[in-house]
């Protein structure tokens, strides 16, 4: 089952794959604010991924706004999936403003439960997670977007609020485990 609204959330340590933003491993501890952190499960082969990699990188723009960090986690087996080593991490890790972690032995997508890529996890200050789920509801065509489930709990939990919605389904490819 994993992590779910309400639980505090796992903690973690992570190679980098992005060592200009945050060093060459980061904890959540280095991650999370007063005010929070939002932690994505993500990738680089992920069609759905792929087509919301400009809407991550608003999101975790967005983040810094408000003072929470942001932090993109590849837990996805590397053998089958040579796009998502570390080595083509650190290639991607260029075009991102954030730390892109390496989770080679997928214990923290086990421990949060992840199931999908790209898949969200709102944290407030005290590492309690507040949404879990997708950023909206077309991954992979910004232009088809209706909704913005991570949007709109972003904005109440910084109000003092509780989401309206506080989970939702992700939207995007499997992890891929060993």
């Amino acid at each position: 089952m994993g992590l779910e609204p309400g639980d505090e959330a796992s903690a973690f340590n992570l190679m980098n794959a992005n060592i200009e933003n945050g060093g060459e491993e980061v904890s959540l501890t280095d991650v999370i604010t007063e005010q929070g952190a939002i932690v994505v499960f993500e990738c680089n082969h992920c069609p759905y991924v792929v087509g919301s990699i400009e809407r991550i990188e608003k999101m975790a723009a967005r983040s810094r706004e408000y003072g929470l960090g942001f932090v993109g986690i590849n837990s996805n087996d590397s053998v089958k999936y040579p796009a998502d080593s570390f080595k083509n991490m650190k290639k991607r890790a260029p075009e991102m403003s954030y730390p892109y972690l390496f989770d080679e032995t997928q214990e923290v997508a086990e421990e949060w439960g992840a199931e999908r890529t790209p898949e969200f996890y709102l944290l407030n200050g005290n590492s309690e997670i507040v949404y879990r789920g997708r950023l909206d509801n077309s991954p992979n065509d910004p232009a088809q977007a209706n909704t913005s489930e991570l949007m709109d709990a972003l904005d109440a939990m910084l109000m003092g609020e509780s989401p309206i919605t506080n989970r939702t389904k992700s939207i995007g490819c499997s992890v891929k485990w060993k």
